[in-house]
């Protein structure tokens, strides 16, 4: 039977581009959970002067299509500016594949994601970002339905995870219904951390979890 992938998406799939991680990454995006089969991160080095994406690396997990979508994003990215980078859509990757099967689409849309995700950290780190909007309770839970709960693959707010969040001085605390020594829970609170923390207006982030 034959695969129901494009060439290009299984070249990209056995050899893909820019696979790894930046160490000394000037901004990180993740979207997606290991735990629920798909999730991409991606590494960015801007230059500071023109804000030209300079290198760019990804990890994937998931299924072919994931890692070759990751793979043609950082080749689509590098080069550009941020602005130019956050242009790029789903589509582009899609096509710049030779296309995917219908049921795999929402592994383009989920490097689209990773590279945005990206591009909002080194944005709001360099104070880039154009409104900059003080962080509240509904900013907040908006940012933490980026944040998945592995056990329901569903995000952590609409799985009802979350049970209180407080924002008051700088301060962000979020409280969880899971206890500490749950499997995912020191990954569920490093994920919270990465999408509250770069904010211009966030000293510290606290995640509490019930006994």
């Amino acid at each position: 039977m034959p695969l129901p992938y494009s060439a290009i998406v299984m070249e990209h799939f056995r050899n893909p581009r820019n696979v790894g991680r930046i160490e000394d990454a000037d901004a990180k995006g993740v979207e997606g959970s290991p735990a629920c089969g798909d999730m991409v991160a991606v590494y960015l080095k801007v230059d500071p002067e023109t804000h030209v994406i300079t290198d760019i690396k990804f990890e994937s997990y998931g299924c072919a299509s994931n890692i070759a979508t990751g793979s043609i994003i950082t080749e689509l990215a590098k080069g550009k500016t941020i602005e130019e980078a956050k242009k790029l859509t789903w589509k582009d990757a899609s096509e710049a594949l030779g296309g995917l099967p219908p049921i795999k689409v929402h592994c383009s849309v989920l490097a689209i994601d990773g590279l945005r995700a990206a591009i909002e950290n080194y944005e709001e780190k360099h104070g880039l970002v154009k409104e900059r909007k003080p962080t509240t309770v509904e900013l907040v839970k908006k940012r933490l339905k980026r944040v998945v709960n592995p056990v329901v693959g569903l995000d952590i707010v609409r799985s009802n995870l979350v049970k209180d969040v407080e924002v008051k001085d700088g301060v962000v605390r979020v409280v969880l219904d899971l206890p500490e020594d749950h499997q995912f829970a020191a990954a569920i609170r490093e994920d919270i951390v990465d999408k509250l923390e770069p904010r211009w207006d966030v000293k510290e982030v606290i995640v509490e979890f019930t006994e």
